[in-house]
């Protein structure tokens, strides 16, 4: 029995002349997902991408897996395909789903003739289908309203075919389709969840670390390389930059106000992020902050820090309490590791009593007794490169 996996586009389908240009971006984010897999042929009609694999020991279970995690699809399924006749369709509904509908005891069939040319009208398909199962399963009754199984008969161009329940996708669109922008990225909860809320929405991501040895551990660089491989689960291939922070925040402790050390030290991230962000043809910023979460997160604070970026900065966690981020890190498998007790840079040179509403007057002033750029370019300069 042949099998294919039917894709539904979602928010694709509400593009106008450019949804060519987002089939494409998805087809070929499908294509790399699924290479490892074996061979399959892709393409599309109809407001559907169908999945065809090449090679008959297939393991389906680790296709759909994959499937589910590429942003641009709303709803997925696993069809068996026959020829539109109407007594090869009966036979395959009854045998292809033998398994869940034996497990239920309540179903209905809905059909979709979406090739006009089929004999049959929608509501008859129902009928004659439905029937044919009753007669099959007699433990069975017809519920159309909350049935415990839902048996899908597709009358399309090119076959019929049937299929249980769609199974949900990702959502959001094709990663690439919305630009690129590059990600500051802790060892943190927020950032790898903010990561994967832009990769939803098409960006394709630039990761930028700041590591500060010997008071930062190789432990805690590998863990943020872990957290990245996990939103590459959905948001593809993507670069690191780990960017050597150690001597910027050195300088920062000895010659500017504790009380505005953090603030300080983000803007340090913002330029250095900026200038990366610019060579890697990244065209916004993203960071995990939220507001009020800590102290340099409230809106005097973020106000300081994006006065030296200009690039567009995303928050998209920005009015999002804890618990919401935890749920989303828990569902995307990074919370776990976001927890390990490897500390980053932010938390290991952490003031006493930060300001939360500073002055930015204050703030350059108190840069003043830095060099600025020499520490940027320093800094630029032993940025590492790796690739997830």
């Amino acid at each position: 029995m042949n099998e294919v996996i039917l894709i539904k586009n979602g928010e694709l389908a509400l593009k106008g002349l450019n949804r060519g240009t987002f089939e494409e971006a998805l087809l070929k984010n499908l294509r790399y997902r699924l290479k490892s897999l074996g061979s399959f042929t892709l393409r599309k009609a109809q407001s559907t991408v169908y999945i065809e694999p090449q090679d008959e020991d297939v393991d389906w279970d680790e296709v759909s897996e994959r499937v589910a995690t590429v942003f641009g699809i709303s709803a997925f399924s696993r069809a068996c395909v026959v020829e539109k006749d109407l007594d090869a369709i009966k036979a395959a509904a009854a045998t292809y789903l033998e398994q869940s509908l034996s497990e239920a005891r309540t179903f209905k069939v809905e059909a979709k003739r979406a090739d006009k040319r089929f004999p049959l009208t929608s509501p008859e398909i129902c009928a004659a289908v439905g029937g044919y199962l009753l007669e099959k399963n007699p433990h069975l009754t017809v519920d159309v309203h909350e049935p415990e199984m839902t048996v899908w008969v597709e009358i399309r161009d090119f076959a019929a075919y049937i299929h249980g329940p769609q199974l949900p996708g990702a959502g959001g669109m094709p990663v690439g389709t919305g630009g690129k922008a590059g990600i500051l990225i802790s060892g943190g909860i927020d950032s790898p969840v903010a990561a994967y809320m832009m990769a939803k929405r098409g960006i394709q991501l630039t990761g930028i670390h700041f590591a500060s040895p010997p008071y930062t551990s190789e432990r805690a660089e590998m863990k943020v390389i872990s957290l990245l491989e996990k939103v590459g689960v959905y948001a593809g291939r993507m670069t690191l930059h780990i960017v050597p922070f150690t001597h910027i925040q050195e300088e920062i402790g000895r010659a500017c106000p504790e009380e505005l050390f953090t603030l300080i030290m983000r803007r340090f991230m913002m330029r250095i992020a900026t200038r990366i962000a610019k060579s890697t043809e990244c065209g916004a910023l993203i960071t995990g902050e939220s507001v009020g979460q800590v102290a340099s997160q409230t809106i005097p604070a973020l106000g300081v820090t994006d006065a030296v970026a200009d690039l567009p900065v995303f928050r998209p966690v920005i009015g999002m309490d804890k618990e919401e981020i935890i749920a989303i890190a828990r569902r995307i498998d990074t919370f776990e590791t976001s927890i390990q007790p490897y500390e980053d840079c932010c938390t290991v040179f952490t003031p006493r009593h930060p300001r939360t509403r500073p002055r930015i007057d204050e703030v350059e002033a108190a840069e003043r007794a830095l060099a600025v750029e020499e520490l940027i370019e320093e800094a630029i300069a032993g940025v590492r490169l790796i690739h997830i």
